[in-house]
């Protein structure tokens, strides 16, 4: 498993390192003075907050998990077209990869 992010002093702490070690997580971090790294990550995250996550009250995590899991599975990634995909669905971008090899 791997946890990605940028080099924000809560993420490069020693706490946090600890945390990562412990639980056996790789950790990764964008580059120094480059911001645009994180950029497609964080525009699926703003389509899901934006088209499932704001749009509902949730009562437990396990219906914030299930959301999660029914936006990303049946619609994020099977349906909707990504213009960093040359408008393919990330579905369709991986069943391309994979018949290339």
């Amino acid at each position: 498993l791997l946890f990605h992010t940028d080099r924000g002093t809560q993420y490069t702490s020693s706490e946090m390192r600890q945390f990562l070690d412990h639980h056996s997580l790789t950790y990764s971090y964008s580059k120094k003075g480059y911001p645009w790294d994180n950029a497609v990550t964080e525009s699926s995250f703003k389509y899901m907050k934006k088209d499932e996550l704001d749009r509902r009250v949730f009562k437990t995590t396990q219906e914030v998990t299930l959301s999660s899991f029914e936006y990303i599975e049946g619609f994020y990634n099977p349906k909707r077209p990504h213009s960093a995909n040359n408008m393919l669905t990330p579905n369709q971008k991986e069943q391309i990869y994979f018949e290339s090899l």
